[in-house]
């Protein structure tokens, strides 16, 4: 397969058009996904080739678009529902945690739910507290539902063809700053399998897990230790933290022998905390030199002032500065 530079957004709109042409049962819905594109324009143009049968404009409820959603899959379907802002499937969590998540245990899994719930989440567009916050723990909280994190434009086409494919509810989460960031994406059919870690970058003095936005800051952090101080630090991004590929981590905490976790949701409670107990509960704890490190958000509202809004969440300097201090 040739290679190309697309966008995260391009290749998101890719997987979704290319998979509804392959099959016919796949539709997408959301609040102005049709002719206005979206609320990031991730979906421009799709209507004009699909129409609105299968690309549906919703009313605003994301009640009314999760339980449509969920309803749709359970006969036979696979939809594919956009919600504006991750902020507000918090009103579709009944839908969600209650209906699709249950469905398949409850009837001895004679029915499947094979549905993708698209959010953009995370700060660092000015959208304030209502509109900027990483709820990935609030989903794997619940039994039932896969959450996927893409980091790439790669990652984001072949993660989200999956997740279409797949015949279980997932909630696949967007950094928002990500949309407009490009990288290689193969032209053609692939994709990227749920439930498997990737080691981004090897190293054998730490490991560092991390997963959407931060894990191009961790990147360009371990480059620079690398090149001003000769440290290797490798960087793991689970890709999907439900159910999480514990393996990985596993293995490179117990060669390295410190364990890093950075992700921009708040830090009590923040997913950091399972993967951190992860660790501990493994044989990896008998390996660690130092304590498990989280470097999360504030426990705090995303603020719209943007000097503060930035440092409400990890920094390259805050990551770099933690990474200094695990490491003496």
């Amino acid at each position: 397969m040739s290679q190309r530079e697309i966008t995260y957004a391009e290749a998101i709109r890719e997987a979704m058009s290319e998979e509804m042409r392959r099959d016919p049962a796949v539709f997408f819905m959301g609040e102005d996904i049709g002719v206005y594109g979206g609320a990031f324009g991730v979906s421009v143009g799709m209507i004009d080739e699909f129409g609105p049968d299968r690309v549906r404009d919703t009313p605003i409820s994301e009640a009314v678009i999760v339980g449509a959603a969920a309803g749709a899959a359970a006969t036979g379907t696979r939809p594919i529902a956009e919600i504006q802002f991750s902020d507000f499937l918090g009103i579709g969590i009944d839908q969600l945690a209650n209906q699709a998540a249950k469905m398949r245990y409850m009837f001895g899994g004679n029915a499947s739910v094979p549905m993708v719930i698209r959010a953009p989440a995370g700060s660092g567009t000015g959208a304030a507290a209502q509109h900027s916050q990483s709820q990935e723990a609030w989903y794997c909280h619940i039994p039932g539902i896969k959450v996927v994190t893409p980091s790439t434009p790669y990652d984001a086409k072949g993660l989200l063809v999956s997740a279409i494919r797949d015949n279980n509810p997932v909630v696949f989460l967007e950094q928002k700053l990500l949309y407009r960031q490009s990288g290689p994406v193969p032209e053609g059919d692939y994709t990227v399998p749920l439930c498997v870690s990737e080691t981004k970058r090897p190293g054998r003095d730490m490991t560092v897990i991390t997963w959407g936005r931060m894990v191009s800051m961790v990147l360009e952090v371990a480059q620079k230790l690398s090149s001003e101080r000769g440290m290797e630090i490798e960087v793991i991004d689970p890709r999907t933290l439900m159910p999480l590929d514990a393996g990985p981590i596993i293995a490179s905490v117990k060669r390295t022998g410190r364990a890093m976790i950075v992700h921009e949701a708040v830090r009590t409670a923040g997913y950091g905390g399972e993967i951190a107990a992860t660790i501990a509960d493994s044989e990896a704890f008998f390996y660690l030199d130092a304590p498990i490190r989280r470097v999360a958000g504030l426990d705090v509202p995303i603020p719209y002032n943007p000097h503060l809004e930035r440092n409400a969440v990890p920094t390259a300097e805050s990551i770099e500065s933690n990474i200094l201090e695990l490491l003496e």
